[in-house]
């Protein structure tokens, strides 16, 4: 068989995925805290880029009388507003036909009212100082776990040496609170090196120079500040010294069930976490009434007492998209409060209109212009596809919105891309990250497509449905005999719904539900 080369000709066509392409799917899966950070970037990348907000008030200025009223009404489209003291609201006509003369008005008489306004004494009718929040509620930042432990231990009067070494402890700890230290320690002395695997004190000792027995004890004195139980290296620890002190210093000194925490907690952590108190009973020889007051005590206890000081914020979910309901039917509107409302800068526009720019200036306009066009039409097009997709949904989920979650209907991608005529990536990607206020709550879009589960003489059931029939199940079973996953399956078939033992086990798990060994309860 020869071997030789030829050349032939042939069409063919193939999609090119240019940069804007590329750029437009981006959008379409990018979230509103992204989008909004995106908005922001370009922005400050392209000079072209504005905001129709930037400027207006400077404006107002340099037009003439007749082209106020269309200035107003373009401030008022583009939600301008700018806050000042009641008495100082500009009158635009006024301003214009020049009744009003900014150079003739007091600004220092004008300052001192508004603040004798906002900071007059109570006798004056304005709110007083007393009334003022106090110092500590006008902090920027809550106070974090390190320098609440670093506070109590400057007032503990240690020596210096046992304030470097808790320091050094402090500065060791996780956000949970529990003293985290490599063991693996390599010491290199007297030209012979040792490595090993060293307890976390003595790893404290060698790094701060003391002895092992300084260590423990201002290892000690930490697990007793505020919170109690921080410095521990495991949950075993945490656990007991938070009972020794809540038998000693706490309200359970005088209790007596209290006094068989440290034996349960060093001893029988593991059946605890079981629930199989009769042998903790059996093991202490105490009555299984007392096993169990004792345990209701242990519950009141802090697994991660550095959770309390972490500073983390909460992350409140902002939705894309309402569905709002006027009369008997379910609208949708766009929530566009936070982004920016971008348009092409004038300046620029008219700088390529009159061709004195030639060269490499025109070039580096005209390529920022297709650029600024291209971001704006992608954003303009990513609203149309959310509000088309969530137009899609209202007609397949309409009995959700009218009757809750037990109405929820199975649905996939495939059904609102063949409604909207798109394909089924790009609804995908519209879903993903964005979330629907309803009347039912907020969900995220993704929520609305799940997979279908068969009924007994009706129509399908969505997974979610029956995923929220499993919930108020358990919600109402027995304290002392919880339902088996083969009861609850038994359960569901009365309600004519047909699932599998396995999945109730699946969706159980998904739904954070322990089994039913562990969800017996005794109090």
């Amino acid at each position: 068989m020869a071997l030789e080369l030829k050349q032939n000709l042939r069409l063919s066509q193939q999609l090119v995925m240019t940069p804007q392409l590329q750029q437009a799917i981006k959008l379409l899966q990018l979230s509103r805290l992204e989008l909004v950070d995106l908005i922001r970037t370009e922005v400050e990348q392209n000079p072209l880029l504005e905001e129709p907000a930037e400027g207006s008030e400077a404006e107002l200025n340099e037009v003439p009388a007749e082209m106020v009223p269309i200035l107003n009404e373009s401030i008022e489209a583009s939600e301008l507003s700018v806050e000042r003291p009641p008495d100082a609201q500009p009158d635009l006509k006024k301003a214009a036909e020049g009744d009003i003369n900014r150079s003739e008005i007091d600004w220092e008489q004008y300052l001192d009212n508004y603040q004798t306004q906002h900071t007059a004494p109570s006798g004056s009718g304005g709110s007083s100082l007393d009334d003022m929040p106090s110092f500590e509620a006008s902090l920027t930042r809550a106070k974090d776990l390190t320098e609440h432990l670093i506070e109590q231990l400057r007032m503990a009067r240690l020596t210096k040496e046992e304030e470097q070494v808790g320091a050094l402890i402090i500065g060791n700890l996780n956000r949970d609170g529990y003293l985290e230290i490599d063991k693996d320690l390599s010491i290199d002395g007297d030209g012979e090196g040792m490595t090993g695997r060293c307890d976390p004190v003595l790893t404290l000792a060698l790094q701060s120079g003391c002895t092992a027995g300084t260590a423990e004890k201002v290892l000690k004195r930490i697990q007793r500040f505020d919170p109690v139980g921080c410095a521990c290296r495991d949950l075993r620890e945490c656990l007991l010294v938070q009972a020794h002190h809540f038998v000693t210093d706490g309200e359970g000194k005088d209790n007596p069930d209290a006094e068989l925490l440290p034996a349960i907690i060093g001893k029988h952590l593991k059946s605890v976490e079981t629930k199989k108190y009769s042998a903790i009973a059996k093991d202490l020889h105490v009555a299984l009434d007392e096993v169990v007051a004792a345990i209701k005590l242990l519950s009141r206890l802090e697994p991660k007492p550095g959770r309390l000081y972490n500073g983390d914020e909460p992350q409140y979910i902002t939705p894309d998209v309402y569905i709002m309901k006027v009369g008997d039917g379910y609208h949708t509107v766009l929530n566009d409060d936070g982004l920016s409302k971008l348009r092409i800068s004038n300046h620029y526009r008219n700088a390529l209109k009159d061709g004195a720019n030639k060269g490499a200036t025109k070039e580096f306009i005209q390529e920022k212009m297709r650029s600024a066009v291209w971001l704006i039409r992608s954003i303009h097009q990513r609203q149309r596809t959310i509000v088309k997709v969530t137009d899609s949904i209202i007609k397949f989920q309409r009995d959700f919105l009218d009757k809750g979650i037990a109405y929820l209907k199975p649905l996939i991608l495939r059904d609102v891309a063949e409604d909207i005529g798109m394909h089924e990536s790009t609804v995908s990607r519209v879903t993903t990250n964005k979330y629907v206020h309803t009347q039912q709550g907020i969900y995220e879009l993704k929520f609305f497509f799940n997979s279908s589960i068969s009924r007994v003489g009706g129509e399908d059931i969505a997974s979610e449905a029956v995923k929220n029939q499993i919930k108020q199940i358990v919600a109402k079973e027995p304290a002392d005999k919880p339902f088996s996953d083969q009861k609850i399956v038994e359960i569901l078939r009365s309600q004519n719904v047909d699932i599998a033992r396995r999945t109730v086990a699946k969706y159980r798990e998904v739904l954070g539900i322990l089994p039913s060994s562990k969800r017996k309860r005794y109090f």
